[in-house]
């Protein structure tokens, strides 16, 4: 199917079109699924399944409401949708164990930022929302490229951006979370400088 037919679906289901609900959710189920299957991994400690993932990031997509735009608006949604689940999923882990055994994320080759250590998601969260502070455009493309798997093409057409300014933004704030995340959350001041310059 073509972007083109996603952003139809899109149209008729914002119109009320029950059955274009059912049909986006096939048409985009193995995409997502991807998606997420990248982003947890085999072996990152989740008890959450990549389709437990997609489904219940569905359910939360469902009761927002469809978003305006086309497949990249929506899958920049998702992307916020599955970054939530996650977060829920790992503090609702936390309450029930030691700290030592929250979920880590699977960084693969294209955001392997943070040398040796990878970190978990409640980290990760955490320092994107110290991001958001310096730099708001800057940790929604990290939110669309690691929580979402967009490629840079992809975030610049959810956030209307050039290409440009999306991989000078990507790379900024990779520098931004490989300081604070290798470095831990008393690293060194220099990673929130390196942030701002996007």
């Amino acid at each position: 199917m073509t972007q083109r037919d996603v952003t139809v679906l899109l149209e008729r289901l914002r119109g009320g079109d029950e059955d274009a609900g059912a049909a986006l959710f096939q048409t985009l189920y193995g995409d997502l699924h991807a998606r997420a299957r990248r982003l947890i991994g085999p072996a990152a400690g989740h008890t959450l399944q990549a389709t437990a993932l997609v489904h219940e990031a569905w359910l939360k997509l469902d009761r927002a409401g469809v978003p305006d735009g086309d497949r990249g608006r929506f899958l920049a949604v998702a992307a916020r949708a599955m970054r939530s689940v996650l977060v829920d999923h790992a503090r609702a882990r936390a309450a029930e164990k030691r700290p030592g055994s929250r979920p880590r994320l699977v960084l693969d080759e294209a955001l392997a930022v943070y040398a040796e250590r990878v970190p978990d998601v409640l980290e990760l969260h955490d320092e994107l929302e110290r991001l958001a502070e310096l730099d708001p455009r800057g940790a929604r493309i990290v939110e669309l490229r690691f929580f979402g798997g967009l490629t840079i093409e992809e975030t610049a057409e959810a956030l209307e951006l050039g290409h440009a300014t999306v991989e000078r933004g990507w790379q900024s704030a990779r520098a931004f979370l490989a300081a604070r995340l290798v470095d831990g959350a008393g690293g060194p001041s220099g990673g929130q400088s390196d942030a701002h310059g996007s």
